[in-house]
């Protein structure tokens, strides 16, 4: 068994999950957390399958993880 850090984000319509610690690109979604969670679980495991261990990177890919806001537009 491995541990892999997960990202989840709520929405309006309800959640979406993606690894930290996996090359190459895996998402899923939910409409709780616990089905997003399942969800994510079930498409690192599809990813592993088909990409090999070596997907999951030997180090984290993220040593701190941030969440920041920032304005945009026109001044």
């Amino acid at each position: 068994m491995t541990s892999v850090s997960v990202i989840v984000k709520r929405h309006d319509d309800g959640y979406g999950a993606f690894p930290l610690d996996l090359r190459g690109v895996c998402v899923a979604q939910g409409n709780s957390l616990e089905e997003a969670l399942r969800e994510v679980r079930s498409a690192i495991c599809f990813h592993l399958e088909t990409f090999g261990s070596d997907a999951i990177s030997g180090e984290p890919v993220a040593h701190e993880v941030f969440v920041g806001e920032v304005l945009v537009g026109a001044a």
